[in-house]
């Protein structure tokens, strides 16, 4: 049930995002005076789910899921349409040359090279045909280089306006909750692979390559994600300590999933309130610091769960200090490891906004989640961060989303991958929209347009880098099922 929940969001977030960055291709075209031929959810070769015509425009489903697209009309499509035609019976005569070379047979080989060699002439003919054919009215190659930049374009922007908007409607229905790095005045606890690299339990960070940290969760960010060595400022026991923390270690703990309980707040076993009566029986007062359990010395709460576990259903020796001293008293543990008391821990920060106040917010959070996002892209051409080794498919993507129904997590997660889209979009490979945005960008400034030989060549290429790139992300999902 958890994994068709996973499923159901993925696809259902999807759709969505496909929807709206194609729906501003759509818009635009028709704005400008392109005309649409077709609007697809998914791709549809040999057939189509679903598929409607309304005023001139087929709509419909396909059944690959892997995006969409909105076909514009183009003039040339017949001719294009002809040559694919020819080029097939070209190959055709080809394969019975090479049977009829294979054979001897002199008559058929020439009659065949001679119907190769007129084949290739027409196809030639064809090609020059659409070359040089002038676009009609309500062509996009008709349109002015900036109406084209506006549709090329606009698939983008969709995603970024998708994004600013749920950002701003989480914010303003949610509000932002999250711990402030300045809060944290007992520091943090570090699992192992943080303490290897320095760090000791109670250390209070300060600033990462000079920067002072807000939220809690970009320490972990910051330390996962490098492509230079890291100074980290801390204070530990309220004296100054700077770590140096070398890429490579770095890039090394994340390869070895030593992200995972990175870090985490250190809270001091000090009792703020008792809630069973064996305990207060016993003699645990509020204020009462644990400092030992069964003679195990305990430096935080977290550190104390296990030794707590250890002893369920049984009578603790509990070293307590009090006022300067040291008291040991035996307490009842229950049989789920609790002793029914509660600590205090920092609080979350809160903020709520207005309905302009969220506007204004999501705006800078989807202007957050873009840079982030941007530096990851090009610390993934760095080999040396191995990040390449972190691209992942479509079932990592699903897996990102929790396997129960959260509609918090759900928009969160669509918000990220629609800012994820619209910045993948933006790379400037030929298919993509950033492909052809930058040969727009070129014919407005030369005022000369790339050569149709050109652009099909860098389709080709663009095409091929985008297939790869598929294959890897997917197989590597593939390869981690099996590892």
């Amino acid at each position: 049930m958890g994994i068709l929940i996973q499923a159901l969001q993925f696809f259902a977030s999807l759709s969505m995002l496909v929807l709206i960055h194609e729906f501003g291709h759509f818009i635009t075209a028709r704005m400008v005076g392109a005309r649409v031929d077709k609007f697809y959810l998914f791709f549809n070769p040999w057939f189509s789910l679903f598929k409607r015509k309304i005023g001139g425009v087929e709509y419909g489903v396909g059944w690959i899921p892997l995006g969409g697209y909105v076909s514009l009309y183009d003039s040339r499509e017949t001719l294009m349409d002809e040559e694919s035609a020819t080029s097939k019976r070209r190959d055709e005569a080809k394969e019975q040359l090479k049977r009829a070379r294979r054979h001897g047979n002199s008559e058929k080989v020439a009659r065949l090279e001679a119907e190769v060699e007129s084949l290739d002439a027409e196809i030639q003919n064809l090609q020059e045909r659409q070359r040089t054919l002038e676009p009609v009215k309500d062509e996009l190659r008709a349109k002015k280089p900036w109406q084209r930049l506006i549709v090329m374009i606009a698939g983008v922007v969709m995603n970024v306006l998708f994004a600013i908007g749920i950002y701003s409607a989480m914010l303003y229905t949610w509000g932002e909750h999250y711990y402030h790095n300045d809060d944290m005045v007992s520091g943090y606890i570090f699992n192992q692979e943080a303490k290897a690299l320095g760090f000791m339990d109670g250390d209070r960070i300060v600033t990462i390559d000079g920067e002072k940290i807000g939220n809690v969760m970009e320490i972990t960010e910051r330390l996962l994600l490098v492509d230079h060595d890291i100074d980290v400022e801390l204070l530990r026991n309220d004296e100054p300590v700077s770590l140096s923390l070398a890429m490579n270690d770095l890039v090394a703990m994340r390869e070895r999933g030593g992200y995972v309980d990175l870090i985490g707040e250190y809270v001091p076993f000090v009792i703020s309130s008792v809630e069973y009566e064996t305990t207060k029986a016993a003699g645990l007062m509020e204020g009462d610091r644990i400092v030992a359990i069964n003679g195990e010395a305990v430096e935080e709460f977290l550190g104390a769960v296990p030794l707590l576990e250890s002893a369920k259903a049984t009578t603790a020796t509990i070293a307590v200090e009090r006022d300067g001293a040291i008291e040991e008293l035996a307490v009842a543990v229950d049989e789920n490891g609790k002793i029914g008391v509660r600590v205090s821990s920092v609080a979350p920060r809160r903020v709520e906004y207005g309905f302009w106040e969220s506007i204004s917010a999501g705006l800078k959070l989807t202007g957050k989640k873009i840079s982030s996002y941007w530096d990851q892209l090009v610390m993934m051409f760095n080999p040396e961060t191995k990040l390449y080794k972190e691209v992942g498919g479509f079932i990592s993507i699903g897996s990102i989303f929790p396997d129960v129904w959260n509609w918090q997590n759900f928009w969160n997660i669509t918000a990220l991958l629609s800012v994820m889209l619209a910045v993948m979009n933006l790379l400037p490979i030929p298919v993509l929209d950033g492909g052809h945005v930058l040969f727009t960008l070129w014919e407005m400034i030369t005022r000369r347009k790339p050569s149709e030989k050109f652009m099909t060549i860098a389709q080709n290429i663009g095409l091929y880098l985008l297939l790869a790139l598929m294959i890897y992300a997917n197989g590597s999902d593939i390869l981690k099922l099996f590892s």
